[in-house]
């Protein structure tokens, strides 16, 4: 790796010493959830959904259920309750709905689409018969409920581990926006450097559909499983705007090594940074980075977003908030962030 290649490497995440906690799950050490004014639990899981499934790979993927088996393979509302039975939990944060609407795999069809359809004559993964069926008023509607209910499990959880309401919060997080509009993308469709050079192989009008549609279908679908899911006093992190002018791709963003920058901590690097890792394809398998790391948050966006939860957890007066960027570093080295 380059000295201005973010961030972490082939150890980001490695959450039980040499190996991950759960294979495949990739809960990196620069996690959001590690706001440092308490103790924290990171159950999240790269893929998973909102029940427990297994991927492709043979990857366990713990929903927010209760599942459980004999190799010792738990939901994650099951692991909630148990360690909020042996400890003090003052806020669960729940980030979930993407994956039931398939958002990875659309974004892949985008790539795909881009990189096998001309310039004079593009393929948009927007019109894909997936997309209508995953985006659907009947779909977003059963994965709405599907929200609702694990919401609901959580707070099961946290009833059989012994918690009466008010004596813990919950937060609801929705999804940053990834990718920049048309208008404000730095590198031109024709031809296919878009991708090959710069990791961010989409066709205009797949932006515009991704940053216009998508995303906030997703985080409207979210909003209706809060209110599906009956349980009262849930908090929301809205981050949706967070990254903006820091997506992926953005006009107002410079690849550091384009830069006279010498490292990626460099003074200036987070306010000129992506907080997004590029789009990576099978060209990037045996590098120091996964595919499926692909429109997530780097260490940048994560730390972002480290940041603005510290201020909703409040020293744990937990409450609702609204996040944006401004510039410079704090005292801990996250990029500053507004919550309003």
């Amino acid at each position: 790796m380059t000295p201005q290649t973010d961030a972490l490497g082939d150890a980001a995440y490695l959450d039980a010493g040499q190996s991950e906690s759960t294979v495949g799950c990739h809960r990196s050490s620069s996690a959001e959830i590690g706001i440092g004014q308490a103790r924290a639990l990171n159950l999240s899981c790269s893929g998973a959904k909102t029940a427990t499934s297994w991927n492709s790979s043979g990857h366990f993927k713990p929903g927010l259920d209760f599942y459980s088996d004999a190799a010792g393979n738990m939901g994650q509302a099951l692991a909630l309750q148990n360690f909020a039975s042996a400890n003090r939990v003052r806020m669960v944060v729940v980030s979930v709905g993407g994956n039931d609407l398939g958002f990875a795999g659309i974004i892949a069809t985008c790539v795909s689409k881009f990189m096998t359809s001309p310039w004079w004559s593009p393929s948009y993964c927007k019109d894909s018969a997936t997309v209508a069926t995953n985006f659907s008023d009947t779909n977003r509607a059963a994965v709405a409920s599907r929200i609702g209910t694990s919401l609901a499990n959580l707070a099961k959880a946290m009833t059989a581990a012994g918690y009466a309401p008010g004596e813990y919060s919950m937060v609801v997080q929705n999804y940053v926006s990834p990718l920049p509009r048309s208008a404000d993308v730095s590198y031109p469709e024709s031809g296919f450097s878009r991708q090959s050079t710069y990791g961010c192989g989409f066709w205009n009008a797949d932006l515009d559909w991704a940053s216009g549609t998508a995303v906030p279908a997703i985080n409207a679908t979210i909003s209706a499983g809060i209110a599906a899911s009956g349980v009262d006093g849930i908090h929301t992190l809205d981050v949706a705007s967070l990254f903006s002018g820091h997506e992926l791709c953005a006009a107002t963003t410079q690849k550091l090594d384009s830069t006279a920058l010498a490292d990626w901590r460099s003074t200036g690097a987070a306010d000129i940074s992506e907080w997004i890792n590029e789009v990576r394809t099978v060209s990037t398998a045996f590098s120091d980075y996964y595919i499926q790391e692909s429109l997530h948050p780097n260490y940048w966006g994560q730390l972002a977003l480290r940041n603005c939860l510290r201020q909703v957890y409040n020293d744990g007066a937990v409450r609702s908030g609204s996040c944006s960027a401004g510039t410079g570093l704090t005292a801990a080295g996250e990029p500053a962030v507004t919550v309003r």
